[in-house]
């Protein structure tokens, strides 16, 4: 994608954030109305638009316009939602105003209604990106119209019926009291004290759905007999309210555990727990506004349910990415804080995780004033497991070195310590060396490790002499290690997989061939220098892709 389009992109995105945020601002329709023609003259530069919404009969009536006069609008033809899109009036209303564009409002619950939008000022077409533009816009503003239409609703129904204002009251001061708490203990305990106030009833439960368990957030039944009721029942059953005399058979076995209403709590269709209420104390059966008002609290509760949970799940998220940070800063103290300097050698060395913490490692220590060892390793997996390996492998190499054992049997000891401590199916790459200054000689062992690359005179050798993978098993057959006298000009390159295994966008990997070509070319720089150019390489091979491993990399440069 062009950093043009992801301006684009980002423009749009942000331009959709906004839009949503005002509109879901109020519950007024015209408000909401209003804003989504402005937000639509805006984007594409009409001055000409409406929008229609369906009646309850089904016939579509402009509720909000702009740039039409009132003679115009009586003109609007009579559409209904099962044949608007063939009305040869409609087709007709358009060519005479010169209108370009019209677009569904649909929600959850269906149609319910259209927006038509006048020619551009700019006597430019609509695009298929300005349609799919305009659509994301009217889902969007689906929802807050659904929600307007919903309030509207229930206005209409409070002016004639006095319990129906008491009820939306106490609906409002609930969801005032459920938005400002984040503990589903309080909150359940506010739903429950609600029902207890309005509908009269001892005998209450407070279900949940989550991951499949049933959990009693309260429950005043027999807690076995509704579980084992609940059990019978799949969960497709619970998408309505039912009342006593409307439950299935499936659901009889509740109602004997004494329940007259199951209500349940939805969000997005989706059922999420269940109200349970038993008889009430004055005899009365639930009614239509009774059962709204359970619905309504309901609602309210599952959703500042799923908000406390979330809000628990964010702070468990924050802590653990709080201990994370802690410890990368733990394992960037594990590498070295400086390289040493040596006369006839130079080093450079590069780590990047693949997430906060990583199972590539590598280490330099100065054993004396002529020798310096050197280890790469990348350890099986990524994350936190791969991180915890790799201190447990720095902290046997530091030891093994104090005992100045020759490196193959050092590497034997070092694999017998890894195979003994890790768990089955994990390993590590592992190589590592000494070099001598003052004789010019690296003695190293390759344990499985992607062979470093020693470039002399334009051409590379391997460096694979060594043994298996650290970790598999307890050493059987012994390592082996191998010299190399130095040479002025010698690069040596130690890399892991990270580097040879990078992804770019079309999924295709930097590959060896890549990595060897360009060390060739540039063999001739200083370490710092060829380090910074395979660091560069493989930032541009991968840029817009997300980076699959741990990368490290280190040169030895013989001067």
């Amino acid at each position: 994608m062009k950093p043009t389009d992801n301006n684009a992109a980002l423009r749009n995105y942000s331009a959709l954030v906004d839009f949503s945020n005002l509109i879901n601002s109020s519950l007024d329709i015209n408000f909401t109305l209003n804003n989504i023609l402005l937000t639509c003259f805006g984007k594409f530069h009409t001055t000409k638009g409406l929008i229609a919404l369906l009646n309850n009969e089904r016939i579509f009536e402009v509720q909000a316009y702009k740039g039409f006069s009132e003679q115009v609008l009586l003109s609007f033809p009579l559409l209904k939602a099962d044949d608007y899109d063939s009305n040869e009036k409609l087709a007709d209303f358009i060519t005479s105003n010169k209108l370009q564009v019209y677009q569904e409002i649909k929600s959850s619950e269906g149609l319910k209604g259209l927006i038509i939008l006048g020619a551009r000022l700019t006597s430019k077409s609509y695009d298929d990106s300005d349609i799919s533009f305009l659509r994301t816009i009217v889902n969007v503003g689906a929802t807050a119209i659904e929600n307007c239409l919903a309030v509207d609703k229930l206005k209409n129904v409070n002016r004639n019926l006095d319990s129906k204002v008491n009820q939306l009251s106490s609906l409002f001061d609930l969801g005032k009291e459920f938005s400002g708490v984040l503990q589903i203990e309080q909150i359940c305990k506010l739903l429950v004290y609600s029902l207890i106030g309005q509908m009269l009833v001892s005998k209450y439960a407070v279900v949940s759905f989550s991951g499949g368990a049933i959990i009693f957030l309260e429950n005043r039944f027999d807690e076995i007999q509704i579980r084992a009721a609940l059990k019978v029942c799949s969960k497709d059953c619970f998408q309505k309210v039912y009342n006593r005399n409307e439950l299935t058979d499936e659901l009889k076995s509740i109602a004997e555990a004494g329940v007259d209403l199951i209500v349940p709590m939805q969000i997005k269709n989706e059922t999420k727990g269940l109200i349970l209420l038993g008889k009430r104390k004055n005899e009365l059966a639930y009614s239509k506004s009774d059962i709204e008002f359970v619905s309504s609290v309901g609602s309210l509760a599952i959703i500042s349910i799923e908000n406390a949970r979330l809000f628990k799940e964010t702070l468990e998220k924050q802590r653990l990415e709080k201990d994370l940070e802690t410890a990368r800063n733990i394992q960037n103290n594990l590498l070295p804080k400086f390289i040493p300097t040596f006369s006839n050698f130079e080093i450079a060395a590069f780590n990047k995780s693949a997430k906060m913490v990583g199972g590539d490692y590598y280490d330099i220590i100065k054993l004396d004033e002529d020798q310096v060892l050197i280890a790469i390793a990348d350890v099986s997996g990524k994350g936190v497991p791969a991180a915890l390996l790799m201190a447990n492998i720095q902290a046997f190499l530091k030891s093994i070195c104090k005992m100045k054992l020759p490196l193959a049997e050092a590497t034997n000891l070092l694999n017998d310590l890894v195979a003994e401590n890790t768990s089955m199916g994990s390993f590590i790459t592992f190589f590592w060396g000494i070099i001598n200054n003052e004789n010019m000689e690296l003695t190293f062992v390759n344990a499985g490790h992607n062979p470093p690359l020693l470039i002399r005179n334009n051409r590379i050798t391997k460096l694979k002499k060594g043994g298996m993978i650290l970790g598999v098993m307890p050493t059987v057959v012994p390592y082996l290690s191998d010299t190399i006298k130095l040479e002025s000009g010698d690069a040596v390159v130690l890399f892991t997989d990270g580097i040879t295994e990078a992804m770019n966008v079309k999924w295709e990997e930097y590959s060896d061939d890549k990595l060897e070509y360009l060390t060739l070319q540039n063999s001739a720089m200083d370490s710092i220098q060829l380090l910074d150019e395979i660091k560069t390489s493989v930032e541009l091979f991968t840029i817009g892709a997300e980076q699959s491993d741990d990368i490290t990399c280190m040169i030895v440069k013989v001067i």
